[in-house]
């Protein structure tokens, strides 16, 4: 369901095991460049190339690149920033029978960057708008001048043709705007040891477990949404919930509508509605105003021990009262799982801005609050109280209109009640929801409304 993401300082560390365990550097470096030169063949057709190399490891990498590219019959050119500054770089540019250039060189059409990897450095910024100029580049690990763990973008603005992942996937992978600028993203294998639950980790389709001849609408999940002053957006959770496989959806509110769709159960509110034992997950806060009535409802949903979804209003009510948070989403029970989703307008109003790093700030809230925090927006950042933390899939930017993140609250919802069936813990339930509501705008295409999605829902679950 998801695949491991390595910060810097943690692909180091994986690198040094392989180096106890009796790998060379050189000989990881040979791996790691033929590896890229692999990928680079399988998908651009042979023709002139110039590979701009660092004085680090990366450079090391790019003479490697060159050097595999040009036993293939591809006319490669090196030019060098520098000298190589590291020994097994020395080495790998002593293997390059070839001239090196002085950057900055001429450039071909196609280039490949190998000039700074894993990192937070800054490029210089004629050199950055050198690189910007290329018609296509290819990086190596990762495109120079971006921040490794960030995904910040220093001084870059064009995105790569192709980044050839080395070993495994980074932060700047899968984190905007990093992961724009990274273009399509090839993952090469060189060994290095990768945990299935590592600390982070990119959010891959999950695998959904089928209804079988012993289920029934409840062993399917019974999904509660809250209705507020604003039923629509009420009514778009509830009925995400419905198609994304929830066996019982139960919409409860004030002079709820009779309509379709008909399978939609709709309560007049009372607090009882909330003690049905067989409920799976509650999700509260779309539509949901600052009245009196809504707080009222907020703290029923607050006081019961299944998972419950807080969204949109929700959120704002809650931070009203930002010192309480903690003690509000769960009380005496840290066992509660609490999921909060704000888009970054909430976020800080709920913990402050997200600043330049949204990994440590999602982790920093979830740790504080003790709940899933789902910062939403182009990637999607999910935390859990322990620190693992999963990215979503780019998303569509089809999906900045009213109602979608509705949409994923009634998703969540429903994963959250069928985690049991499908064998995942909370953390991997709302990250199976994120693939699904991304997986849904693509099906729906381009112009897309909150509506839509509830029709391609039915199709994206079928692909997972």
């Amino acid at each position: 369901m998801t695949s491991p993401v390595l910060t810097a300082a943690e692909t180091r560390a994986a690198e040094q095991a392989l180096f106890d365990a009796g790998i060379t550097p050189v000989d990881l470096m040979e791996r790691a460049g033929a590896g890229a030169a692999e990928a680079i063949v399988a998908r651009f057709p042979a023709q002139e190339v110039l590979v701009a190399c660092g004085p680090g490891n990366n450079g090391g990498d790019g003479y490697v690149v060159a050097r595999h590219l040009a036993e293939r019959g591809w006319p490669v050119r090196v030019a060098a920033l520098a000298e190589p500054a590291t020994d097994q770089a020395r080495a790998m540019r002593a293997q390059w029978a070839g001239p090196v250039e002085a950057m900055p060189a001429v450039v071909p059409p196609l280039v490949v960057d190998a000039l700074f990897g894993i990192g937070a450095r800054a490029l210089d910024p004629a050199l950055a708008r050198w690189l910007d100029t290329v018609p296509a580049v290819i990086a190596i690990d990762q495109p120079s001048g971006i921040d490794t763990d960030t995904g910040a973008a220093r001084g870059r603005a064009a995105a790569a043709a192709l980044t050839v992942a080395l070993g495994a996937l980074k932060p700047v992978h899968a984190i905007m705007p990093g992961a724009g600028l990274c273009g399509p993203v090839a993952h090469v294998p060189i060994g290095l040891p990768l945990s299935e639950r590592a600390m982070l980790a990119r959010i891959a389709p999950p695998a959904l477990r089928a209804p079988d001849a012993t289920s029934n609408k409840y062993t399917r999940g019974k999904v509660v949404v809250v209705a507020g002053a604003m039923q629509g957006a009420a009514f778009l959770a509830a009925e995400a919930a419905q198609r994304s496989g929830a066996g019982y959806v139960e919409l409860v509110g004030d002079d709820v509508p009779f309509g379709a769709p008909f399978a939609l159960v709709r309560r007049a509110w009372d607090a009882s509605v909330l003690e049905d034992k067989r409920i799976g997950a509650v999700v509260i806060g779309p539509g949901l105003d600052a009245s009196d009535t809504s707080r009222v409802r907020l703290e029923a949903a607050l006081a019961i021990a299944c998972p419950v979804v807080l969204d949109a209003g929700a959120l704002t009510q809650l931070a009203s009262d930002k010192d309480a948070l903690a003690s509000r989403l769960r009380g005496d029970d840290r066992e509660k799982v609490r999921l909060l989703t704000p888009h970054a307008g909430e976020f800080e109003r709920l913990f402050g801005p997200v600043g330049g790093d949204p990994l440590a700030a999602v982790r920093a809230a979830a740790a504080k609050t003790g709940a899933l925090v789902l910062l939403k927006g182009a990637t999607s950042i999910l935390a859990a109280p322990d620190g693992r933390a999963l990215v979503g899939p780019i998303a569509s930017p089809w999906l900045s209109t009213a109602g979608t993140g509705d949409v994923l609250a009634g998703v969540c919802g429903t994963m959250l009640a069928q985690a049991a069936w499908h064998g995942f813990d909370p953390l991997e339930a709302v990250g199976a929801a994120i693939w699904l509501h991304a997986r849904a705008a693509e099906l729906a295409g381009p112009a897309l409304i909150a509506d839509d999605l509830l029709w391609s829902l039915k199709r994206a679950v079928a692909k997972a």
